[in-house]
């Protein structure tokens, strides 16, 4: 039996580009619905949205990932990181990130979210 706490992941973001994005990585892998939550931040204010994302997740470690750096889901991602030994932001979510994720939520915070900033950066490319 392992000791191994998986990380979870909460996406946050306009609209529904969250849904479509947790949608798009469960039809490549065929991931559990718990590993990756979508989050809209439709009809919600930033502290309504952090209390919502801290009963989700509870203690478990997570990382956010959001749609931009700014706005009210960057805000809402700040207001529930503030432990940042078990918590981490992402801003500017894209999909290989988010496979890079589901694939190696084993390792601990510090190092998967180099892993992932490193992975989404690689995934812009121009023709």
């Amino acid at each position: 039996m392992s000791d191994v706490e998986l990380v979870r992941g909460v996406l946050l973001s306009h609209g529904k580009l969250a849904e479509g994005l947790v949608d798009a990585v469960r039809r490549i892998t065929d991931l559990d619905e718990d590993v990756l939550v979508a989050m809209s931040n439709e009809g919600q204010n930033p502290q309504g949205l952090a209390e919502q994302v801290d009963l989700l997740v509870g203690s478990a470690p997570i990382v956010v990932f959001t749609d931009l750096g700014t706005g009210s889901c960057a805000l809402t991602a700040q207001l529930t990181c503030r432990d940042q030994d078990r918590r981490a932001v992402v801003f500017g979510m894209n999909l290989p990130m988010l496979l890079e994720f589901v694939f190696h939520r084993e390792l601990s915070l510090s190092e998967l979210v180099p892993r992932l900033l490193t992975k989404g950066r690689e995934g812009v490319k121009t023709a």
